[in-house]
């Protein structure tokens, strides 16, 4: 395994990023669609049947709990140091084996692990005195609260790595990561393996984001608390690609895959930003018969939904296709007839998880269809409308979702930089927050480039990306406030008593942001003091 670095190379967008991550050769950002990738896609090793049971039957026999049940299965797995572990978040902060596999590692002895998961939540915090005694490494994956604190103080030995959905499917099957063994949690298996998220007393929804550690990993573990006769249908993840199966008593808490980020807000000004937004793709033709739209997961996002539903019902429109993060709202609509589809890459509430189960047109998918910048094309670009947040924009229209205005790296990527890839990209942001402008002279930390970014809306009002001449036309008669971003940013500063200073930062990278196609947008440094 590689250490953190200060030694650099500058990058198209003109970020200094680090020249190594981990122990790998940066390959420095290009520019949008201009990296191209070469050779072959990798592949897990040749398996023969007759190493496993011919009755089917790959149940792990032990006596305990899930720590006891995970230590024979890594054990048996070969775990070793410097191996790298893989976990899927469909718990989100209800996970409960990702902490279980480090807790059985600790109790096998073994060190330097890099954890691979889809994302972290603060229930992960569990992890940090494995990360302090050496049993984990690094983590490549968001690193949500206490762990991403713990990574920008400097205290992590190597390198964080920020990838997008798509992005670490992406670096999976071109081989830039190896995973050693997957570990997935599956509300409901059977004991050849096969396994699905949509039914069983830990139902999550879809396990879309366990599906490349399933066809790549090395040796593949499916831990499971509703064991069902074989055949477990519908199956999101195929036996055939399985090694072994625990049986538990709880693999993971569904009620807290909804959070905080996941509710509709009840600000009054982040309900007129969505009400703004909703009007703007009203306004501009966007909304029209057969129309496409995402939003995200956040409070405001969530809400935008709520309002365009009801424009969509005045006007008599229907869409063609909803792309979720499945919520209660997105499954009204597809019960109303509002849309024939949701295709769904995340289950967001318990009404994703029961519509999933219960309706045909909710089709569960996974980042290699939605999001792989490196597949024959993705779901990403044929979205007419996408709704996300941010943490902070420039006037450039660049933005960032992973550190905030002190510099702290406290949230991952998610599916954020692939759906940058619509038709039309509107990032929805308070102009303040915590009395901060988070409209700024050059964002912190880069994730996403200002040219694919078209709107940005506030409740001040919406600035349209000057490429985009187009909506520009289209938003006049709105009654949308339509602003220009320098102005915008003018006024909020006036207010906020000035432009915020920059975050003190040191000259020592303690996490790599990748872009969509696995070249390295921008480097975070740690925080000094």
């Amino acid at each position: 395994m590689g250490k953190r670095t200060s030694d650099t190379l500058a990058n198209a967008a003109g970020r200094q990023i680090p020249a190594q991550i981990n122990g790998r050769a940066a390959i420095p950002y290009a520019g949008v669609g201009r990296h191209r990738p070469t050779g072959r896609a990798a592949a897990s090793p040749t398996r023969s049947c007759a190493d496993y049971p011919a009755s089917g039957d790959k149940r792990v026999p032990f006596e305990g709990d899930m720590v006891d049940g995970l230590v024979e299965a890594l054990r048996r797995a070969g775990l070793a140091d410097g191996m790298t572990i893989s976990t899927h978040h469909h718990f989100r902060n209800g996970d409960l084996v990702a902490n279980a596999v480090f807790d059985a590692a600790k109790r096998l002895g073994v060190k330097g692990l890099r954890w691979f998961p889809s994302a972290s939540f603060p229930c992960h915090a569990h992890l940090l005195p494995y990360l302090e005694d050496g049993t984990l490494h690094h983590i490549e994956g968001s690193m949500n609260g206490p762990l991403g604190e713990f990574c920008s103080r400097g205290r992590m030995a190597g390198l964080g790595v920020l990838r997008s959905h798509g992005g670490r499917y992406q670096a999976v099957q071109d081989g830039e990561v190896h995973i050693d063994i997957a570990v997935l949690a599956a509300p409901t298996a059977d004991l050849f393996g096969n396994a699905t998220g949509d039914r069983g007393p830990s139902a999550c929804g879809l396990l879309g984001f366990g599906l490349a550690d399933s066809e790549y990993a090395d040796h593949v573990i499916v831990v499971t608390d509703n064991l069902v006769p074989f055949p477990c249908v519908p199956w999101q993840i195929q036996g055939q690609n399985v090694d072994q199966v625990v049986v538990v008593d709880k693999v993971g808490e569904p009620d807290k895959i909804v959070s905080g980020t996941t509710q509709v807000t009840k600000s009054p000004d982040r309900l007129l930003i969505a009400e703004y937004i909703a009007d703007f793709v009203r306004d501009t033709g966007i909304m029209q018969p057969g129309f496409s739209f995402q939003a995200g997961a956040g409070g405001i996002t969530l809400a935008f939904a709520m309002f365009l539903k009801e424009h969509m019902k005045a006007a008599g429109v229907t869409a063609g296709f909803v792309r979720g993060g499945s919520n209660q709202y997105l499954v009204e609509m597809l019960e109303e007839g509002l849309t024939p589809y949701i295709l769904d890459g995340q289950t967001f509430d318990l009404e994703g998880v029961r519509s999933m189960r219960e309706n045909p047109g909710h089709v569960n998918t996974s980042p290699f269809t939605s999001y792989n910048f490196h597949g024959k094309g993705n779901f990403a670009s044929m979205v007419d409308v996408t709704v996300l947040g941010a943490t902070e924009v420039d006037t450039g229209f660049n933005a960032n979702v992973v550190t905030h205005s002190d510099g702290l790296l406290l949230h991952g990527i998610g599916g954020w930089q692939n759906c940058l890839f619509a038709g039309c990209t509107i990032l929805a942001v308070p102009s303040v927050r915590d009395r901060i402008p988070v409209i700024v002279d050059r964002v912190t930390t880069l994730v996403g480039p200002g040219e694919l970014i078209d709107v940005i809306a506030t409740e001040r009002g919406l600035c349209i990306n000057p490429r985009r001449a187009d909506l520009v036309e289209a938003a006049r008669g709105s009654r949308v406030p339509i602003l220009e971003l320098p102005d915008l940013k003018r006024r909020v500063d006036a207010l906020c008593g000035g432009a915020p200073s920059p975050p003190s930062l040191g000259e020592e990278f303690v996490a790599a942001i990748q872009w969509v196609d696995g070249t390295t947008i921008d480097g975070v440094r740690r925080v000094a003091g």
